[in-house]
Order: structure tokens, then sequence, then C-alpha cells
């Protein structure tokens, strides 16, 4: 399955809400509106997915550069879909997408996090070529 991947434009906001609250992540319309707008322009855009004219998919993307790594890490910060979409390649898209972009700027690899009961989607990420390489710590301020 085809679908488009593009840069998330603040009116994709009002569709984004209910695909990021299935990890949960408790955010408001305004918030991802005001978030896509803030995002500075050397910054990597958010992608969507977009089916029939409705956002599907999600991939955040950003770029970083770590004192201990020769080149930069491109980093997924988020990766979700529809749960009517899940199992049609929509995902695969998206990561293939980043990884274009990520490649294109220079990064020499790629990392994502998620979350221990996310399952799934550790097997789909093994699937297209992902291993685990460490445990993320975080703590909220």
């Amino acid at each position: 399955m085809t679908v488009e991947i593009r840069e998330a434009q603040p009116d994709d906001a009002e569709q984004l809400v209910p695909l990021i609250e299935l990890l949960p992540h408790k955010v408001t319309t305004e918030g991802v509106r005001g978030r896509i707008e803030q995002l500075p322009v050397s910054d990597f855009p958010q992608l969507v997915a977009i089916e029939h004219g409705a956002v599907i998919g999600l991939c955040g993307l950003h770029r970083m550069t770590a004192i201990h790594r020769e080149k930069p890490v491109g980093r997924i910060t988020i990766l979700v879909v529809a749960e009517s979409a899940r199992g049609r390649g929509v995902g695969r898209q998206l990561v293939e997408a980043a990884e274009e972009r990520f490649r294109a700027a220079g990064c020499a690899m790629i990392e994502l996090t998620s979350n221990d009961w996310l399952v799934e989607a550790h097997r789909f990420y093994k699937t297209i070529g992902y291993e685990q390489t460490s445990k993320r710590f975080a703590k909220q301020l």
C-alpha cells in the first residue's frame, strides 16, 4: 500500500491528537499545532502519512550532534500509525522516508526509543533492521 508521506502542517494537529494519544501521551490540538509551528527551520519536520485526505501515521524526526559520535545521529522521536491502518506498510513507509532524510543530512546512525509495553512495535523495529542497543532512563522535571 502506498500512502502520501509529507511534512506535518499546523492544520494536521486535530487529526494528530488521537494518534499521539494511542501511545498514550496527553496532548491538545492547540499544543500540537503550536509545537509544529515552533520547529526551527534548521530542525527536521515531523512526517505524516495521508490516506484519502486523513492523517493515519506520524513520524517525528530530530537530528542531534553528540560529542562521542563522528557524525550526526538521526532520532525518531515518535512513530505511531492508526490502529485501522496497521499491518499495511504505513509504518515502514514513514521510517523509510525518515531514513532518506537522515541519510541526506549526513547522519551515520538512526536511533529510536520505545516503551517496554509496546512489544509489537519492538518486533516491527527488528523486522525492518533495527536492533536493541541500550535502555533508556528518564526523570520528570
